[in-house]
């Protein structure tokens, strides 16, 4: 049982990466990266949105949309459910933490339409996860958000400080160092692999 957890949450940070090998959660991931204080701020409030958002669509998913056959409205009902969490996260972080808040400007609202969100719980039902599995799950994704997103903030403040050739500046070296940092993870799939023999 807790072989399976080290499983499911080294490979959600590690291998299986939401912004790094899945590709989801790309506009927060690039927008906020600029800054470590952001990347901060919004690698919390994206680890409580999934948390929060896995502990509750798990029980709608099982108690609710399957025992009356409404599982058709799966992806609505939960980007309802993300869309509330946000909205709450944001008016506590505007009374407790206004700079903050502030520095996060748009990319915080854009945690609603954040597809690792949404990705992490539609996932954790696709993949049969109980309960616990999900919240692992999810816990797992968050981190992995967070260190994907933190090594990229790191990768940004030096790329800054480089001499870019002028065809490359802004968008275009942003995209190639995400890249650089995803193909790099591609590595970690075998040692969780040996690490856990599969």
């Amino acid at each position: 049982m807790a072989k399976d957890f080290l499983i499911i949450i080294f490979s959600a940070i590690l291998v299986d990466n939401f912004v790094l090998s899945k590709f989801m959660g790309i506009c927060s991931f690039l927008g906020v990266s600029k800054n470590l204080k952001t990347a901060m701020g919004m690698s919390g409030a994206v680890v409580c949105v999934m948390l929060v958002a896995t502990s509750i669509t798990w029980p709608i998913q099982h108690l609710l949309l399957d025992p009356l056959k409404l599982g058709y409205l799966q992806t609505l009902v939960f980007i309802l459910v993300i869309a509330a969490l946000v909205q709450m996260i944001e008016m506590i972080m505007k009374k407790s933490m206004p700079p903050l808040h502030k520095a996060l400007g748009i990319y915080l609202p854009l945690i609603t339409t954040n597809c690792a969100v949404l990705g992490v719980t539609i996932l954790n039902i696709n993949s049969n996860y109980t309960f616990a599995e999900s919240m692992v799950n999810a816990l797992g994704a968050g981190i992995g958000f967070t260190l994907s997103l933190f090594l990229f903030s790191g990768v940004r403040s030096r790329i800054d400080k480089a001499d870019v050739p002028d065809a490359l500046k802004g968008l275009p070296i942003t995209l190639i160092s995400a890249s650089l940092v995803a193909v790099s993870f591609l590595g970690f799939k075998g040692l969780v692999e040996n690490l856990f023999g599969g």
